[in-house]
């Protein structure tokens, strides 16, 4: 879309705010607890929890580039960004029914994690490079545009559903487990009735406001950037719902207080309690189970680094082509070296960075990753001296994808680690989707950053590289007790 985009003559601030729809996938963990409480009517029973969400997601992403097809770029924009706010969406609900399916079907260790965020980094790289090439090449060597390629690729997310079909359901006991949880809240309810109650409005004040923080003005771009004031009122916004978000968990921590059985006795839980005590057990839980498990501080700081660790990267990808286009690369080149050769070279080294995480750990692994990801940056400002190189291309391509293949195996490997099989879905989406919050937000303004260096790539690229410095002295600091719970897993696997 992008490309399609940037062809039609948008700005680029424009398209770099366009991507604001986008960020369904830093707030997803809003609806994620869904994917782990919701049994879908008949899907369910057929296919299981897992693959029966991957399944709907799938058909609905299809209808949505289908819809896609029908449309122009030029006329009609604000229609288009309601399709593609729909259409991520779906696909950030798919992700967390995938990564769900990846943590529950594996051991909970060092090597089977890495080993499955090789494959993760892979598949997805399969999808987006791999076939992300088609279009490109459609629209340089075919009669098609960018419509008819949409139509192209609806028929290939058809294709796509029979792997639904082929790939087995993971069995876990999460199921017991949460109703386990739901029983305990369900005897605490009923005499706490004004507690549970606050704790619920304020869920349903949380979900409101993040919602309203990222769908507020994303759907345009341009009044959202005549308003001076919405990027610092959602920034200060982010922080209150932190605060908010600590103040549920102490209220919950102090609602939970023992009941005697004689209380117990008198009050008998009726249809309301039991609205509640599932609310909590699905929204409250997985939040609550994750900070006593880690402990507010290092929590607080896992879930920085995770914010910190990839936005340079994000910069980067999110101006990409602009910047390819801008110096002069063809639609061709853009998919020969952006897209098919870095499917390749991420393929490839995915599998030797999850080689190398298995051997030396994740720890050593995100150190050496985030560096790297840095420093590749760096060739991006040279392209940006010399001008367009075929050759130059491509080994900034082999060295990107290299250094952000290992640095994401170790990525994926950690936020897999750190989830509670109970609560998989939830927590594995709220730490991705901080991860993806800090992309999505702070890198839709890479367009804005370069109009205001006045299109001097060259140092955009160098300011990107500097931005992985605060991720990794977060990372420095939690070493030791990131250390501990990892080798715990292991000996518990």
């Amino acid at each position: 879309m992008t490309a399609w985009l940037t062809d039609e003559g948008l700005s680029r601030s424009s398209v770099g705010l366009f991507g604001l729809i986008f960020v369904a996938y830093s707030i997803n963990f809003l609806w994620s607890p869904l994917v782990d409480r919701v049994n879908l009517p008949w899907l369910g029973k057929w296919l299981g929890q897992r693959r029966s969400w991957i399944l709907l997601t799938q058909v609905i992403i299809t209808l949505c580039a289908f819809s896609l097809s029908l449309f122009e770029a030029n006329s009609q924009l604000a229609t288009m960004a309601l399709i593609g706010l729909c259409l991520a969406i779906s696909s950030a609900t798919q992700d967390i029914a995938i990564d769900a399916y990846r943590i529950d079907i594996l051991d909970n260790d060092d090597a089977s994690m890495a080993a499955g965020s090789a494959m993760a980094t892979s598949g997805w790289w399969t999808g987006y490079a791999g076939l992300g090439a088609i279009p490109f090449l459609l629209v340089d060597h075919s009669q098609l545009y960018w419509p008819q390629v949409y139509l192209v690729l609806t028929l290939l997310m058809l294709l796509l559903m029979i792997t639904v079909f082929v790939v087995s359901e993971p069995q876990t006991n999460r199921q017991q487990q949460q109703d386990k949880i739901q029983q305990d809240f369900l005897t605490q309810v009923p005499h706490h009735p004004l507690l549970s109650s606050a704790i619920t409005a304020c869920i349903g004040l949380l979900i409101v406001l993040i919602a309203y923080a990222g769908f507020g003005y994303p759907l345009w771009p341009e009044q959202w950037l005549a308003r001076s004031s919405a990027p610092v009122s959602s920034t200060v916004l982010g922080i209150s719902l932190l605060g908010l978000m600590f103040f549920l968990l102490k209220a919950l921590h102090r609602q939970r207080l023992s009941v005697t059985s004689s209380l117990q006795t008198h009050i008998r839980p009726n249809g309301f309690h039991h609205l509640i005590a599932w609310l909590l057990t699905t929204l409250v839980a997985p939040l609550h189970e994750f900070f006593t498990r880690n402990g507010t501080r290092f929590a607080l700081s896992v879930l920085m680094f995770i914010f910190l660790f990839k936005l340079g990267e994000a910069y980067l990808g999110r101006m990409s082509l602009v910047f390819y286009k801008e110096v002069g690369y063809s639609n061709t080149d853009i998919a020969v070296f952006s897209k098919l050769m870095n499917w390749w070279v991420t393929i490839l080294f995915s599998l030797i960075g999850s080689v190398f995480t298995i051997r030396f750990g994740i720890i050593k692994g995100l150190f050496i990753g985030g560096i790297a990801m840095a420093l590749s940056n760096l060739i991006f400002s040279v392209i940006a001296l010399t001008g367009p190189s075929q050759w130059l291309l491509g080994i900034a391509v082999l060295v990107d994808g290299f250094t952000g293949a290992w640095g994401s195996v170790a990525f994926v490997a950690l936020l897999s680690v750190l989830c509670n099989r109970t609560f998989t879905a939830s927590q594995y989406a709220l730490m991705a989707s901080i991860g993806t919050f800090g992309r999505v937000t702070l890198g839709s303004y890479s367009g804005v950053i370069v109009d205001g260096l006045d299109g001097n790539w060259a140092l955009f690229f160098v300011l990107t590289a500097l931005m992985v410095i605060p991720s990794l002295l977060f990372l420095y600091s939690i070493r030791k007790p990131l250390g501990r719970i990892i080798a715990s897993n292991q000996q518990a696997s």
